[in-house]
């Protein structure tokens, strides 16, 4: 993480919102649209611990820091959270995005965003592009780090 994660602003942003326990993507959703400056990220959430996986995730990030919505629920420390953006979304993006999944496939929940094909795997699953396998890899390798068995 290159950027300091903000816990009060995370807390203020996440009431305001009425941020939802799983609901990442919504969250950091909610979280861009009111937020000035914001920029929409995707990508992967690794700590210790269960899920031993890196957690496909959402957060906002600001000119100095990070924002993560969902923070309070999360029942983490930041100094034990590591995330990894895959892809950054302007809020004009963002709107866009969902606007058109909202519209080709309105049974489907429009987020997470992948963008274009080709899409590469990451884990067991096909979305995304190259910025999701380079993002997933790096967060798998910091899993693996976070929960190698003590000697």
């Amino acid at each position: 993480m290159s950027k300091p994660l903000d816990v009060a602003l995370s807390s203020e942003i996440a009431k305001r919102i009425n941020s939802k326990t799983t609901d990442y993507f919504d969250n950091a959703y909610q979280a861009a649209i009111l937020t000035e400056g914001a920029i929409y990220v995707q990508g992967f959430l690794t700590y210790a611990g269960r899920p031993e996986g890196p957690i496909e995730y959402s957060w906002i990030e600001l000119e100095d820091c990070l924002v993560d919505p969902t923070l309070p629920h999360l029942n983490k420390n930041a100094q034990e959270l590591h995330y990894f953006a895959a892809q950054r979304l302007t809020i004009k993006q963002l709107k866009a995005a969902v606007e058109e999944a909202r519209e080709d496939y309105p049974e489907d929940p429009p987020l997470p965003v992948y963008g274009e094909p080709p899409y590469e795997y990451y884990g067991d699953i096909m979305l995304g592009g190259r910025d999701y396998q380079d993002a997933y890899q790096a967060a798998e390798t910091r899993c693996r780090e976070l929960n190698q068995p003590q000697t």
